[in-house]
């Protein structure tokens, strides 16, 4: 399967839409798509990943990275999590360091 990001600036939030297998091969296009939400300095990050089937230990890098990126002031969110994306969330303990849920407003 194929991986996408897409990105969007919603006023002061960034949306990135994720898609497909997040893996090692792909987790630099994601660190691209953070990069560029960076730049804009947006008050939260929305991550929303209902369509992301899977979530290896790169891309939870990528997370953190994200994080890291955003500083201590951005919320970041991450929308629609389920099966092995949450159990990753989950098993690393990120999930206590974003706001993980089923839905966003």
């Amino acid at each position: 399967m194929t991986f996408s990001t897409r990105v969007e600036m919603k006023g002061r939030e960034a949306w990135i839409n994720l898609e497909g297998e997040l893996d090692a091969a792909v987790a630099g296009e994601f660190r691209q798509a953070i990069e560029q939400v960076a730049e804009q300095k947006p008050e939260k990050l929305v991550l929303f990943v209902s369509k992301l089937q899977f979530m290896a230990s790169a891309g939870l890098r990528v997370l953190v990275f994200a994080k890291q990126q955003m500083g201590r002031d951005v919320s970041i969110y991450v929308v629609g999590a389920g099966g092995p994306v949450l159990n990753t969330l989950q098993m690393s303990g990120f999930d206590q360091s974003v706001y993980v849920q089923e839905s966003y407003p």
